[in-house]
């Protein structure tokens, strides 16, 4: 991230596909083509994670094992392991350009399960090398999984106490009871990652890098919590002390409470933040760029009492700093990371993110507040950032453009020299790709000029997110070249 380049922020989710969501499959090895024409070095996903409540890709299931809705139907065919006729008539959502979550999650996984009675035999000596390299994290997900199909998917804080609590009779009693569930769970993430590292190779082959994403908590009903509960501050019964949010700001009267277990950092520096460490090197085998979501939260972060029903009564603790990530320099050597170091920022969250030496995030679309100086903009920037029009929080360009204050529509107007002849996103992009920052990146639906019906999240709700797709022949060798222009034109252009 040295070099002027520039990339494509767009999720896995949104990929084109026939099967109603995107996967590892043919389109995801044509979408690498399109970037490799349009002169891109990146492609950036959001956190590949098994979701839950609210399909976020920000409150994973997991933060080590992957989405099995990323799996790819076709390669399944390929491999022998489902046939054409088991797809056929299989109704995963008729709308090419949204994501049916209701309908992958019933209709799809039946045909994962029968994937696994012929996979899990041919493949038996490869998944027996997987879980032995996996098994730090693997045979606790697959339990974890198991067990909540056996309480009707509930959170772990909802099952019967003695495996709540991971007594030692109670693990050994449902692994055995759900050792096939078990098996099953593990031959999802198998085929997963077999999938993914093929189609991670295919790009960094055409001079692709892989931008990653992972968020700085965990959510309370995942794998992470319930097998690592003595590192977050949680009661005897296992019930969270704290949580994570932010604090009331100019967005938002009452703050975001986002209800995240809070990481007890002191036994964690104590053990050399080894999970953490496990974390980092699981996350840079499957991506080239880690980019951290929240990276403030590592200087001090926002803890709400448990129970609050807002952010407003938090507080600011002091987190690990760089004690962490001279640990992870120590133990796995140079990583790229990406600070995601929006918010509110302090002196000291500034110094921190600069002792860090990791590029931090300017967004193009906060950069117009009339009513103060923004950071944001471009004349502001120095090398080491990452530049972006907008991220999967933000508003479409075209959607900003139509619903800001007009006062800031105006700013943006005059800053950037924006005209309707050009496109006012093709003005954003212009914006980012000319800037002095050393990467850019623009959401694939800028790129498309799309309006707010593309927005991929609006945070702090629920429902309607994360579901945007884009169409197969919206991605033209006309726009590859138009994208390469503009990323020549500014020195941006790949190998």
């Amino acid at each position: 991230m040295k070099k002027r380049s520039s990339g494509i922020l767009m999720h896995i989710t949104s990929l084109p596909s026939p099967y109603g969501i995107g996967t590892f499959g043919k389109d995801a090895y044509e979408f690498v083509d399109f970037l490799e024409k349009s002169g891109q070095n990146y492609w950036q996903i959001l956190p590949i994670g098994p979701t839950g409540y609210g399909d976020s890709p920000y409150q994973s299931l997991s933060s080590f094992a992957g989405n099995p809705y990323f799996i790819d139907l076709e390669l399944l065919v390929q491999d022998g392991l489902i046939s054409s006729e088991d797809i056929e008539g299989v109704d995963l959502g008729s709308n090419r350009e949204i994501v049916d979550y209701e309908k992958i999650f019933k209709n799809r996984m039946p045909l994962l399960k029968k994937a696994f009675k012929k996979g899990s035999k041919k493949y038996k000596e490869q998944i027996k090398v997987f879980r032995e390299e996996n098994e730090h994290w693997l045979e606790d997900y697959a339990l974890y999984m198991a067990v909540k199909y056996q309480f009707n998917l509930r959170s772990w804080q909802k099952w019967d106490e003695d495996i709540k609590l991971r007594k030692k009779h109670a693990v050994k009693y449902y692994r055995k009871k759900l050792k096939d569930e078990m098996d099953y769970w593990i031959f999802l993430q198998y085929i997963f990652f077999k999938q993914w590292m093929k189609l991670k190779k295919y790009a960094n082959e055409k001079g692709i890098s892989i931008v990653g994403d992972i968020p700085i908590y965990v959510a309370e009903d995942s794998a992470d919590t319930w097998a690592n509960s003595e590192i977050f501050l949680l009661n005897k019964d296992k019930i969270p002390i704290k949580v994570a949010g932010c604090p009331p700001d100019a967005f938002s009267t009452t703050g975001q409470l986002w209800g995240n277990p809070i990481y007890k950092w002191d036994l964690l520096e104590e053990r050399n933040f080894d999970w953490w460490i496990d974390r980092i090197k699981r996350n840079a085998k499957l991506y080239d760029v880690i980019r951290i979501d929240h990276f403030r939260g590592f200087e001090s972060y926002w803890e709400i009492p448990y129970g609050d029903d807002t952010a407003e009564n938090g507080r600011w603790v002091k987190g690990p700093g760089m004690k962490l990530f001279k640990t992870i320099k120590k133990e796995l050597g140079d990583v790229n990371i990406i600070a995601e170091d929006l918010g509110f920022l302090t002196s000291e969250v500034i110094k921190f993110r600069q002792d860090s030496g990791y590029p931090g995030m300017k967004v193009l679309q906060f950069a117009f507040d009339t009513r103060e100086e923004s950071d944001y903009l471009p004349h502001n920037y120095d090398k080491n950032c990452v530049v972006y029009t907008g991220t999967h929080d933000n508003d479409t360009v075209n959607g900003w453009i139509e619903n800001a204050r007009k006062e800031d529509v105006k700013f943006a107007i005059k800053y950037l020299k924006l005209n309707e002849e050009e496109g006012y996103n093709w003005g954003f992009i212009r914006g980012a790709w000319s800037s002095v920052g050393n990467l850019a990146i623009a959401q694939m639906q800028d790129f498309l000029g799309l309006g707010s019906e593309a927005r991929m999240n609006i945070p702090s709700t629920i429902g309607g997110n994360w579901q945007w797709r884009v169409r197969k022949e919206d991605l033209t060798d006309e726009l590859a070249e138009k994208i390469y222009e503009i990323t020549k034109l500014y020195g941006r252009q790949g190998r």
